[in-house]
């Protein structure tokens, strides 16, 4: 089922997430509401506070966009990304590496708003999957990209909070409309 993305200025977009303890069907079909939800509005990530739950939930599935690679890397050995899509994390935690490197961002809670974000350039992901196991991996390119900007939302941050100030400044007036729209 499709559910409705909660937009910029809705106070559940900074919910911090709680930890996922035991999964249940219910935690099952949220997960695969968010995919569709995902999926229906072209994205590659959704966190679980853009539908109005505040849980440590993410969805992630890079595949088909060819602009962007992505690598993941499992005990040295970098694999064919599309075998582990979609990604379904539970409490994910996040070493990002110290090589920093910029690039355009968006997200489905700013329809029409992007900007440039410096974000590491690789990262190192430990988090639960849907049937209780752990799942240990690195990223590269897009992957690491959007595993931090979904790990951000179950965490309340923004991409907007990692603007630099020319970039939010520029921005301020579609902000702020955004935000009108949604509170009204």
């Amino acid at each position: 089922m499709v559910l409705p993305i909660l937009k910029y200025g809705n106070p559940l977009l900074r919910a911090k997430g709680l930890e996922v303890g035991e999964v249940d069907d219910r935690t099952r079909k949220l997960a695969e509401d968010m995919l569709d939800t995902m999926r229906a509005a072209n994205g590659v990530g959704l966190a679980a506070q853009q539908v109005g739950v505040p849980l440590q939930l993410a969805v992630i599935d890079v595949i088909g966009v060819e602009d962007r690679p992505s690598e993941m890397i499992v005990d040295g050995t970098t694999l064919e990304v599309g075998a582990f899509m979609p990604l379904i994390l539970l409490n994910p935690r996040l070493e990002l590496s110290e090589q920093e490197e910029e690039g355009v961002e968006g997200c489905l809670s700013f329809p029409e708003i992007s900007g440039e974000i410096v974000r590491a350039s690789k990262v190192k992901v430990t988090a639960k999957k849907l049937d209780g196991t752990s799942v240990e991996f690195e990223a590269r390119g897009l992957l690491s990209r959007a595993l931090q900007h979904e790990v951000d939302h179950l965490h309340g941050i923004l991409f907007i909070d990692r603007m630099n100030s020319a970039m939010r400044t520029s921005l301020a007036g579609k902000l702020k409309r955004l935000q009108r729209v949604t509170r009204a």
